[in-house]
């Protein structure tokens, strides 16, 4: 944005602190003249002639008055300058980080030593903010590249397909189509997880009031048939959970949650609970899990794009673009909500969402 020029900050703090010294010296001398000259008898001549009257004690003071206001405002001058400077010193610094940062070197911190003050303030929280900026684009530019990679996939089995079918006119169209169908339903599966997850990222719906245990309930009653498929048993507990929030986020977090927990779960046999309660101020949605053990360092990795565990078990109709879980987390930030993984001991996972409940 284009200014136009003007006194900087350090000639601005300069100017006040010697005006107010040549301020406060000139009220001084309003007070000697006040209180004390003003009472002097005005006489040309006092005792034995040489008694201190007014008109001699103005022609005294008047001078060195005078010379005291000079000094002042130099001193105020000087002094002001120079204490200017080293208030503004971790401005300064503040100021070359954020024009650092600017130029995209986000690794850049103050770090400013010292007492806690309002700049050392300022400092610490831009450097938490650029250390969240950094992370933040690091994260960014790790899903842009997976999001590549993973799409890329789908496209180029696409086009060697057709390549195949080119060459061979005898090869059994029936079995081409399939494929292709297959490849791109998950093209498309993957690009709407990507702009699921980039609008829950933006958060930007209008808010509702939402009970859990029916979004439980309707995301139980469509997933099963999967479950039945599985022979895995789906049980849901607990009673209401009011929260404010998009009800369709909501369901696609519940519903892949339940998804995530029934694909994740044995072979066959197995259970899974849902669980919805309201504790105070919060409603929580608990899932739970039999299954393989979870390494605990594969859970911080978990709501990660394209993260997949490696004791997953999967089916062609629910094989899921690693999206999931990295939805889940989105849309939990989104309604101002915290997600907990828990490895159970005997096998499976406990994954507790807890959000902000309402009356």
């Amino acid at each position: 944005m284009h200014r136009r020029p003007g006194l900087s900050a350090r000639l601005k703090l300069t100017l006040s602190y010697a005006g107010f010294l040549a301020v406060a010296g000139a009220l001084l001398l309003a007070v000697v003249w006040v209180f004390l000259l003003r009472y002097v008898p005005d006489n040309s001549q006092g005792l034995l002639g040489i008694s201190p009257n007014r008109y001699l004690l103005v022609r005294t003071f008047a001078p060195a008055a005078a010379v005291a206001m000079v000094f002042l405002l130099v001193f105020g001058l000087v002094g002001g300058w120079i204490l200017a400077g080293r208030m503004l010193a971790p401005l300064t610094q503040i100021t070359t980080a954020a024009r650092t940062a600017g130029n995209g070197s986000l690794s850049h911190r103050i770090r400013m030593e010292g007492r806690q003050d309002e700049f050392r303030e300022l400092a610490d929280v831009f450097d938490t903010m650029l250390e969240q900026l950094e992370s933040h684009v690091a994260e960014q530019q790790r899903f842009a590249a997976n999001a590549s990679h993973e799409l890329r996939t789908p496209l180029a089995i696409s086009r060697t397909l057709l390549d195949v079918a080119r060459k061979d006119p005898t090869r059994d169209r029936g079995e081409l189509i399939e494929r292709l169908h297959a490849v791109n339903t998950r093209a498309i599966d993957l690009t709407e997880a990507l702009l699921l997850l980039s609008r829950s990222d933006r958060g930007n719906f209008t808010p509702q009031s939402v009970d859990l245990s029916l979004i439980a309930e309707e995301a139980a009653e469509t997933l099963l048939p999967l479950a039945e498929q599985r022979r895995i048993t789906l049980d849901l507990t607990g009673g209401a959970a009011q929260t404010s929030g998009s009800a369709e986020l909501l369901l696609r977090m519940v519903t892949n949650l339940v998804q995530n927990a029934i694909v994740h779960n044995l072979p066959a046999g197995g259970t899974v609970t849902v669980h919805t309660e309201a504790q105070h101020d919060t409603s929580v949605l608990r899932v739970e899990n039999t299954g393989h053990p979870v390494p605990p360092e594969l859970v911080p990795t978990l709501t990660e794009p394209f993260q997949r565990g490696t004791e997953r078990v999967r089916t062609d109709e629910h094989a899921g673009v690693g999206l999931g879980l990295a939805i889940v987390h989105s849309i939990v930030r989104a309604h101002g909500g915290t997600l907990d993984f828990v490895p159970r001991p005997a096998g499976g996972l406990l994954i507790t969402v807890r959000l902000p409940g309402t009356p």
